[in-house]
């Protein structure tokens, strides 16, 4: 590859992000160029809609509707994916490799549905895949994992991973406000979609915790494979019990390895921390990202994890990254291949099973405010070989009805699901329990 004089750029998807990465990329780079030694053009942009009204102004001659053909034109050396989804983008990102591209992404969910398929297509025809923003905005997780923190490995990486939900968490705990107003307070401010479920139900961060786990154990867990709760049963007076307890609530990715067993464990859901822990502290918008080395030790990664801005950096930051590819830096190559292109021989790890998953657990329940029911209640954790650590029992509307939280000693997965199946038949059960993760992360 000849060192080159000119780099040509080309954006398919001229979103929120694709316009942010224009916009930012247009103002800094007379500084790039001067520090890249090169000059860089934006060539081309893809769009559904050719007539609709953008924050950036671009000449006709740069627009059109035919992303792949964006992807493909040979006179273009750097393709960023910003499209989402995981149909036209796949098309886009493999039509992109399989010419020799440089491709940029911020898309978790492809990298989550088609990141084996995407690797071996760059490996194939010598192409580069890049995707600092599909994780954490702003926060550069992915080149944390695979330069700065190369020498270690990972027995837990933990985290907030969706700045939507840990907005309304926020809101939820200090405005003492139920989850309905939060939800629409949230979608009026644009943190959250008009079809929230992607991010409350826990999906999102499923996909960003999928690439982390790619990343730092070369393993694919599929958000199916995964234990994924979302936080849209979380209720006002759960803040209240679990500070009362010494905590607060945060929806966190997890992933653990044990490197005796040598199994892994991907989870997500709303999980308890302790009230003095550096992420419990970490609030509306913002993302949080602590990394267990064995080399390293605890490193902790906190800022702005969506928006235009945050995810327009670390796309730009992986385009300089390309550019300093192409013009043949050796220190970049070698880089750049780690990140974009794994390779396959890496040894993956096996799934840990539910009785391997172990932890403290926060149990509420609407019972029936009647004599014995706690006994029934103990009775069924007793047989699941769940110990109760602490209760606390308060009226509740209507009359005759109460409010049970428990919280447990050590326990695992399978004996908590068998737990929850036997209590919700229990004729003093009255809705459906809720379960929630206490973290224990001695950092």
């Amino acid at each position: 590859m000849n060192a080159r004089s000119v780099i040509r750029i080309g954006v398919c998807g001229l979103g929120t992000v694709g316009q942010g990465v224009w916009t930012h990329l247009s103002r800094i780079r007379p500084e790039l160029e001067s520090r890249l030694g090169v000059k860089l053009e934006l060539t081309r942009a893809s769009v559904r809609d050719l007539r609709k009204r953008r924050s950036v102004k671009l000449p006709a001659s740069k627009l059109t509707t035919d992303a792949l053909a964006v992807a493909t034109d040979p006179n273009i050396d750097i393709v960023c994916e910003l499209i989402g989804g995981t149909t036209l983008a796949r098309n886009v990102t493999l039509g992109a490799l399989a010419c020799g591209k440089v491709v940029v992404s911020a898309n978790k969910a492809l990298i989550c549905a088609h990141g084996a398929e995407i690797f071996a297509t760059a490996r194939r025809h010598g192409g580069h895949f890049l995707f600092e923003a599909s994780v954490a905005g702003g926060i550069p997780i992915i080149k944390a994992l695979r330069e700065g923190l190369v020498a270690n490995r990972f027995p837990l990486i933990y985290g907030i991973l969706n700045g939507t939900c840990n907005y309304i968490l926020t809101q939820m705990e200090e405005q003492d406000a139920p989850y309905t107003s939060v939800l629409g307070e949230a979608k009026r401010l644009g943190y959250a979609e008009a079809d929230e479920s992607l991010d409350v139900q826990g999906w999102d961060t499923a996909h960003k915790a999928a690439v982390l786990a790619f990343l730092a154990h070369h393993t694919w867990v599929k958000p199916e494979q995964m234990v994924v709760e979302g936080i849209d049963r979380i209720t006002p007076d759960d803040f209240k019990h679990a500070a009362a307890l010494g905590y607060g609530i945060k929806l966190l990715a997890v992933i653990a390895r044990d490197f005796a067993t040598d199994e892994l464990s991907v989870r997500v859901h709303p999980t308890l921390l302790p009230e003095s822990h550096v992420v419990a502290k970490v609030s509306g918008v913002f993302n949080a990202v602590s990394v267990r080395g064995d080399v390293a030790g605890t490193t902790l990664y906190i800022g702005r994890g969506a928006g235009r801005d945050a995810t327009a950096s670390a796309v730009i930051s992986d385009l300089v990254d390309a550019v300093a590819l192409l013009k043949n830096d050796r220190r970049a190559f070698i880089t750049a291949r780690k990140s974009s292109a794994p390779e396959p021989a890496m040894k993956p790890c096996r799934l840990a099973p539910p009785e391997h998953i172990r932890g403290r657990y926060y149990l509420r329940m609407t019972v029936s405010d009647e004599p014995g029911v706690l006994a029934q209640i103990a009775h069924v954790m007793a047989s699941q070989r769940v110990s109760i650590a602490s209760v606390i029992q308060s009226a509740q509307e209507p009359a005759g009805m109460a409010s049970l939280v428990l919280t447990t000693h050590q326990s695992d997965e399978q004996a908590m699901r068998a737990t929850l199946a036997r209590l919700a038949r229990l004729r003093c059960v009255r809705e459906e329990p809720l379960l929630l993760r206490i973290g224990d992360f001695s950092d």
